[in-house]
């Protein structure tokens, strides 16, 4: 593709451009759908086209096509920068970019084994046993089993002379048994409700041990249709990571995004509460136990890469440091607004979409000290969640309330009883201040949130977020209805 990317930077040169880009992309994505025994869906789609973004007059123009011709390079990067100019004429504020120095260079998602060289039979077999050991362990009304694997082949170059070559892997496969009777409906899945995605190959596939897992969570699917509701009140609430990392994704993430704080996804994806006066302020997020960063480089996270779609280099970047909120993620466009350097969170979903800031993996960082199962044992009086189920949160990421799939009693320090339909609510400072206990890096965890949405046309981003469970004081608990 080298002579459409460098033809497209010549004709955006001769347009009179101050800044451009090509990224050309192909992906290449499998999935495979197995329900009650029956395969009930398998595809391989593959698509490839190139974008090319345009700064003129201190406006972005941006555009492109799935024609991979020197001509048709002409023709996007002229349409791109006519855009820019039109953009210009109604800009409020021209796009000051921040210094970045030229990036050069090759990434790859660490695979151990290549998810498309596993044959299909294979993963169907794997499917279909995990579905099975499912519906012979327990009576249930029907039980869904997923794969999904998904490549990009990504080259970045601009006009500054960055020439970047990455290929993204991630590999994911989960299991959710249904127990139904009468109008009460409960599910149990693993390894969570995400489809168990993560950045990686089949061995991915391969960890999550589904066969294993099947007979547990059918059980305990059957076992909450009997089991006593979730009393309400104001509890302890110990959340397993397989809950926690989306309460972060929800409270933590998306708040964090500068670009809905300059209100350019409130129509859609909505603002934060986490304005930048509080950044100047110290502005207390959470108890002093609670460290979160967006690390682009973590292990086996889906936001794991060599460099963002801007030629930023993968980095950590602080968000809550010892509870005080630190830190934005950030594009080359708004990091500048509060005099910093990008943090490199900029992804486009393919080829013809622009880059938006999304979160790259927004990890709560595990503390020395306990284990998960130390605090449980610490806890006299609480509960213990697991799995999420539901959730909602308004558009500014401060009001939020949860359900998980199931519920534990906490009896001086031990789990008892399972309980159905728990669900619990907060507003996300107080929340994130009432945690007194996180647990160490025994159970710390990486999950994956593959089907996070944003933008306008709408756009979703693989992203990813490791932690390690975490008790909550006085938190209000409820019950949900299905």
């Amino acid at each position: 593709m080298d002579h459409v990317t460098e033809r497209a930077l010549q004709v955006a040169a001769l347009r009179g451009t101050s800044y451009a880009d090509v990224r050309t992309v192909r992906r290449l994505d499998e999935r495979i759908t197995v329900r009650t025994g029956t395969v009930a869906g398998a595809s391989r789609r593959e698509d490839e086209g190139f974008g090319v973004r345009v700064l003129v007059d201190g406006a972005w123009g941006f555009a492109s096509s799935c024609r991979l011709t020197v001509a048709e390079a002409e023709r996007v990067a002229d349409l791109a920068v006519r855009i820019a100019r039109a953009s210009a004429r109604a800009q409020r504020r021209p796009v000051r970019l921040d210094d970045r120095p030229v990036q050069r260079g090759r990434y790859e998602t660490p695979v151990a084994v290549d998810p498309f060289s596993v044959p299909v039979e294979t993963k169907v077999a794997d499917l279909l046993a995990a579905d099975a050991a499912m519906r012979a362990s327990a009576p249930l009304a029907f039980t869904d089993s997923t794969y999904r694997a998904h490549r990009e082949w990504k080259t970045f170059c601009d006009s500054v002379g960055s020439d970047i070559e990455q290929v993204i892997t991630s590999t994911g496969a989960a299991i959710e048994a249904n127990a139904v009777d009468g109008d009460e409906h409960q599910r149990r899945s693993h390894p969570d409700s995400d489809g168990g995605v993560r950045g990686g190959g089949y061995e991915v596939v391969r960890g999550h041990a589904l066969q294993a897992h099947a007979p547990r969570i059918a059980d305990e699917a059957v076992a909450l249709l009997s089991a006593p509701q979730c009393p309400p009140g104001r509890r302890t609430i110990v959340l397993d990571p397989s809950q926690l990392y989306l309460q972060v994704h929800e409270s933590c993430g998306h708040p964090a995004e500068l670009d809905r704080v300059f209100g350019t996804e409130a129509s859609y994806a909505g603002t934060s509460f986490l304005t930048t006066d509080r950044l100047a302020e110290g502005f207390r997020y959470g108890s002093p136990l609670i460290d979160i960063v967006a690390d682009a480089t973590a292990p086996g996270g889906l936001g794991t890469f060599g460099w963002d779609d801007e030629g930023v280099p993968a980095q950590s970047v602080p968000l809550v440091r010892e509870g005080i909120f630190v830190g934005y993620l950030t594009s080359r466009e708004t990091a500048p607004r509060i005099d910093r350097q990008s943090g490199g969170a900029m992804r486009a979903d393919g080829w013809n979409r622009i880059p938006l800031i999304r979160m790259t993996n927004v990890n709560l960082r595990p503390r020395p000290g306990m284990s998960l199962e130390e605090i449980i044992a610490d806890t006299d009086d609480g509960l213990y969640l697991v799995q999420n189920r539901s959730w909602s949160i308004d558009d500014r990421r401060l009001n939020f309330q949860f359900a998980t799939e199931v519920g534990y009693e906490i009896r001086h320090g031990r789990l008892g009883s399972l309980v159905r339909n728990p669900t619990y609510t907060g507003i996300t400072p107080e929340f994130w201040r009432s945690c007194d206990a996180v647990a160490d890096e025994r159970s710390y965890a990486m999950f994956g949130t593959p089907n996070c949405g944003k933008g306008e046309p709408s756009q979703s981003a693989d992203v990813g977020h490791a932690c390690s469970g975490a008790r909550f004081r006085d938190v209000q608990v409820g019950v949900g209805r299905w």
